[in-house]
């Protein structure tokens, strides 16, 4: 079923559509700061184990100190990507999550660059009037000097976009969304 109206994922009009999103393009996200206070109650309504809620107990660990919830993580990437991409794109909901790695911890003052890259699209089988893209995602750790430490997460996951004009056939790209044959 077509999807009624042309709006990005925060109800804005859309300018961002399917074809725009082409295998090579990459999306800067920005720089995101983990902030102690919000990671420490985020952890304690989610994710209460000891690394990420007691200081003296994660201070004494091989940890160092708190670290912070992989899903708070993975929040913070969410909101760069919701507020640099999908609040102009016009998206539908995400057929599903491929890859999701916590690859370093993450601590409060952490400095993290995002980076959203588009590997592959295909039309939808399943929803006319939308196309599948893969799209990859990396959060690195910042330095002082502003040069990349660390790559601390790493995801892979699908997202509809509504086509342009749904009555025009899109080109087909070649890429890891054309495994997805029900996608």
């Amino acid at each position: 079923m077509p999807v009624a109206s042309p709006r990005s994922g925060t109800g804005a009009e859309a300018d961002l559509f399917f074809e725009d999103l082409t295998p090579g393009r990459s999306f800067d996200l920005g720089v995101t700061t983990v902030d102690g206070p919000e990671m420490l109650a985020f952890a304690r309504r989610f994710d209460p184990q000891w690394y990420h809620v007691d200081p003296e107990v994660a201070a004494a660990s091989h940890h160092g100190g708190l670290i912070a919830s992989g899903f708070y993580t993975v929040s913070l990437f969410m909101r760069a990507y919701v507020d640099h991409v999908l609040s102009r794109a016009a998206a539908d909901a995400s057929p599903g999550l491929e890859e999701l790695r916590w690859l370093a911890p993450v601590r409060a003052g952490d400095r993290l660059a995002v980076r959203l890259d588009v590997i592959g699209r295909k039309p939808s089988t399943a929803r006319p009037g939308l196309g599948t893209v893969t799209l990859g995602a990396t959060m690195v750790r910042l330095g002082a000097d502003d040069q990349p430490e660390q790559e601390v997460l790493r995801t892979r996951f699908r997202g509809w976009f509504v086509l342009r004009d749904p009555a025009a056939t899109p080109s087909t790209d070649t890429g890891p969304a054309d495994q997805y044959p029900d996608s």
